[in-house]
């Protein structure tokens, strides 16, 4: 059956001329069809082969498969952006093989240019990083690692020394002092920053993606303001630019509301969560956990991790964002401090977001449909760290990364890379959440795995089917997630992908 509509066309969809996808799977597994978009919108679709003619491009897609559009649900996008044009350290097996590898890198740079690295996961190391290593071998070159999670910093003197931090005992900064460091060190010009962060949406369109929710630690909206108000040609995806404690005042002062579409070209912008921190990572053993840590002794400070907030405050924060229509996005990776997230939740009875959600005490796992608490999750990190989790989560595995346990509750999850924690690649989280492995070994924890079905739900907002009068935010792949291999679905080819009725990444 023929579904038509009339919808209107504002001054943004205008500008992209009309288009008849012909031959194409309505959705994964979906029937063949034809689909015209037009003024940005879906406004037909037919039955393969019976579309009319009509103006404007017509496109035979022979049988590929039309997917909606793909959103990342936690990205650092500076970040990400700027970790394309660094020393990558993941490869490294300790603290001594990270120092040498960066000291070869220095050799190649500019006498004025700092030295970043990222990607070190220290927490299976047999040694521990500090400062003198990186001073041995790059003494006066200022020289920042940036552990995997964003959760650690490394610098040598001269880095801390830029920083304010002259003769700190280690060189290893933590959570929001290490935010601080990474901030400033690797600040460069707006423009320099603006086309790196272009670019890398460029690539992330041709994975798929849509659209991005930012949570760098800047003033997003600002950022995200000047970007796309003063960049040339349309930007390639929408974003929800979050907001951090130190800009809630003032959005709060301005009006905003989560959701709102902000004053840009295209109205790809919109007002993003409010984010704040409970904990930190897994990686650092800071996530903050019922249970120490076994390198810990059981009675120090920290010894289950670092609670970054207190309950109260916690509740006082959520109570004030939320009445201003700002919806709360909380940091919980332990299940300590996703037990005072859902507490605070309940205390205020608001709607919300807990971002990763990574060990859950099980009691706690209905209580996020119970609360109607959105729980945004990142695939590739059960399977990145179920190493540093069997070894410092041991015994609790079983409710870590427990995706298909929350769905079965009822949970509404969201995915997201983390990215740079993990590339910004929607075939990799769907994939990691459907396979739970991406090497030789068996899948870690299969009983939560989730169907394919789910994972590209998560993966698009909650779109699962295309109908007429959608933004024509679209993807079409060569294969139909369903069916395709792991191989495959991991590394989908993405054919073509569409925002607002707009080639971001044009079929070939």
């Amino acid at each position: 059956m023929t579904s038509t509509t009339t919808v209107p066309a504002d001054d943004a969809r205008a500008v992209a001329p009309p288009v008849t996808l012909r031959r194409v799977h309505l959705g994964a597994g979906g029937p063949l069809s034809d689909v015209r978009v037009e003024g940005g919108l879906v406004t037909a679709v037919h039955p393969a082969g019976t579309a009319p003619p009509a103006e404007g491009q017509d496109l035979d897609l022979d049988g590929r498969t039309l997917l909606p559009g793909l959103w990342d649900a936690h990205v650092h996008m500076v970040q990400w952006a700027g970790v394309r044009r660094r020393l990558d350290l993941s490869a490294a097996g300790s603290a001594g093989d990270a120092a040498h590898a960066t000291g070869r890198q220095a050799d190649g740079l500019p006498a004025d240019e700092p030295l970043i690295g990222y990607g070190f996961r220290d927490a299976l190391w047999p040694d521990t990083p500090h400062k003198d290593l990186l001073d041995a071998l790059v003494p006066d070159r200022p020289t920042l690692l940036i552990s995997m999670d964003l959760h650690c910093a490394w610098l040598n003197s001269a880095a801390l020394a830029a920083v304010g931090r002259g003769g700190h005992p280690t060189g290893l900064l933590f959570e929001g002092e290490s935010m601080r460091a990474i901030a400033e060190l690797t600040a460069v010009p707006p423009r320099v920053t603006d086309q790196w962060v272009r670019e890398a949406g460029a690539a992330a369109a041709a994975r798929g993606v849509t659209g991005i929710v930012d949570f760098e630690y800047a003033d997003n909206i600002t950022d995200w303001t000047r970007r796309m108000t003063e960049g040339t040609g349309a930007y390639p995806l929408r974003v929800a630019a979050s907001i951090w404690l130190p800009q809630l005042e003032g959005a709060i002062a301005h009006g905003l509301r989560t959701g709102q579409p902000l004053s840009v070209p295209g109205g790809l912008l919109e007002v993003g969560p409010f984010k704040l921190l409970t904990d930190g990572s897994l990686n650092t053993r800071t996530a903050l956990c019922h249970d120490p840590y076994p390198d810990r002794d059981p009675e120090a400070a920290g010894a289950r991790g670092l609670e970054e907030v207190s309950p109260q405050e916690l509740v006082s924060l959520l109570r004030r964002a939320s009445g201003h229509g700002i919806v709360p996005a909380v940091h919980a990776i332990g299940d300590r401090a996703n037990e005072m997230a859902l507490d605070a939740f309940e205390a205020v009875r608001c709607r919300g977001r807990v971002e990763h959600g990574q060990l859950l005490a099980s009691k706690d796992v209905p209580r996020f449909a119970e609360l109607g608490v959105t729980v945004s999750v990142q695939p590739t990190h059960a399977v990145d760290d179920r190493d540093v989790a069997q070894r410092h989560w041991a015994g609790r595995t079983h409710r870590a990364y427990a995706f298909a346990d929350l769905l079965a509750a009822g949970a509404v999850l969201e995915l997201g890379s983390d990215a740079p924690v993990a590339p910004l690649d929607p075939w990799l989280t769907i994939a990691s959440a459907v396979e739970r492995t991406d090497d030789e070994r068996p899948p870690f924890h299969p009983e939560q795995r989730i169907p394919v079905e789910a994972a590209l739900a998560a993966s698009s907002r909650g779109r699962r089917l295309i109908r007429v009068g959608d933004d024509a935010d679209l993807v079409v792949t060569d294969a139909d997630p369903l069916t395709a291999d792991t191989a495959t679905l991991r590394a989908m080819p993405v054919h073509a992908t569409m925002l607002g009725g707009t080639w971001t990444h044009p079929p070939s």
